[in-house]
């Protein structure tokens, strides 16, 4: 019997949901079970999460790397093997230090998972590769809803109980890459290679350093809702259910408002576009200043979220129209990396700085950094603007 030509378009959707719920039980739970239940510090905290985000990178490298160059199939099935191995070893050991030590395993299983299930779904002929990312990004953010939801309230009946969950997740993820992953892919043709410090490179390389400083500032200050606002909201005695809420509150917004934003967003360029959303959502951390009862929380997430629909899709788009073909691979992989980086250093960061000094400060830190970026990133912009104007008149 011969292999399908391509992969299923809803395999590939469900895979997507699937996972990120499976991997949303776990970021939102790192700091605050550390912390509150394991007595640990928020510097220690912030370390582990580098650390599986390191991990997490190295899959990512990896999972490309084999779909690339070995069998996708047996890649994918490894990758979410591990990941499985990790959460069942947390089932029944997630006490100190094994606790870190196998979320490095689930770090570098999901990493692998994700980069491969990008892979697989590049590799549909029968659609755009535009709709089907778009497709993506709604399931990935279903798939946190899903999973923030589950966590906060698992979380009261005890964390065996979160594993468990997390789990079956996970194996229902290796039933659906052995029975539909074994196709038969057909990878791109690399791109050829274009000169180093040819002039469109050098001109635009300042641009796109840039963008990819406000990606690192975004990304570095959005990885502390994900980390140290789970812990300053329970130390306010509100119940880390209602923190999962939140979540569930963005993952619904985006997925219900992006298409409406995207609409709106077309009419306008997308260098304004990144200023505002990114603007909007640097002015919500100072609104977390001020935050002390629920409902502001609320309030600044759903700020948060708008900020986040306006500004975050636009700006790969500009990253791609600023590259040539032969530099496109180059600069996507920037912006990824920028935005993996940021993820690394954000609850590190917040961790340190919360060791020394109030919460205020931190999240004065964060939309100062943001804000900081953003208008180097302006100036360059202008400036090159203006040098494509002399150059065409």
């Amino acid at each position: 019997m011969s292999k399908r030509s391509e992969i299923r378009f809803s395999s590939v959707i469900l895979y997507s949901l699937i996972l990120n719920a499976g991997a949303a039980f776990m970021w939102p739970l790192v700091t605050v079970y550390m912390h509150n239940y394991l007595h640990k510090s928020l510097t220690l905290a912030g370390m582990t999460i580098l650390a599986m985000s390191i991990f997490m990178m190295v899959g990512n490298y990896l999972g490309g790397y084999l779909f690339d160059r070995w069998s996708p199939y047996k890649s994918a099935i490894i990758s979410v093997l591990i990941s499985l191995s990790a959460i069942i070893g947390l089932v029944f050991f997630h006490g100190w230090p094994m606790f870190s030590i196998l979320l490095l395993f689930v770090g570098f299983g999901d990493g692998a998972c994700m980069t491969l299930l990008n892979s697989y779904a590049a590799s549909i002929k029968s659609r755009s590769t535009r709709d089907i990312f778009n497709v993506l990004y709604i399931g990935q953010n279903l798939g946190i809803v899903i999973g923030t939801l589950m966590v906060g309230f698992l979380l009261a009946r005890g964390i065996t109980t979160v594993f468990i969950v997390a789990a079956v997740f996970y194996f229902v993820l290796v039933v659906i890459t052995l029975f539909d992953f074994n196709v038969a892919v057909q990878r791109r043709a690399p791109a050829k290679k274009i000169q180093r410090g040819a002039p469109h490179e050098t001109t635009v390389g300042p641009m796109i350093l840039a963008i990819c400083g406000v990606v690192l500032g975004v990304y570095l200050s959005y990885a502390l809702w994900e980390s140290v606002i789970s812990v300053h909201m329970t130390n306010l005695h509100i119940p880390f259910e209602n923190y999962s809420l939140l979540w569930t509150l963005n993952g619904l917004m985006i997925v219900f408002g992006q298409p409406f934003v995207n609409r709106i967003g077309g009419h306008f360029k997308l260098s304004t576009q990144t200023y505002v959303g990114v603007f909007i959502f640097a002015l919500s951390f100072i609104g977390l200043i001020f935050s002390k009862a629920y409902y502001e929380f609320v309030i600044v997430m759903v700020v948060t979220t708008i900020g986040e629909m306006i500004g975050f899709p636009g700006i790969p788009a500009w990253i791609d129209n600023l590259s040539t073909p032969q530099q496109r691979g180059k600069f996507q992989g920037m912006y990824n990396l920028f935005m993996s980086l940021g993820r690394a250093l954000g609850p590190l960061i917040g961790g340190v700085l919360l060791d020394f000094a109030p919460y205020g400060v931190l999240f004065s830190f964060a939309a100062g950094i943001i804000l900081i970026f953003l208008v180097v990133l302006m100036i360059l912009n202008r400036q090159r603007v203006s040098f494509d104007r002399q150059l065409k008149s």
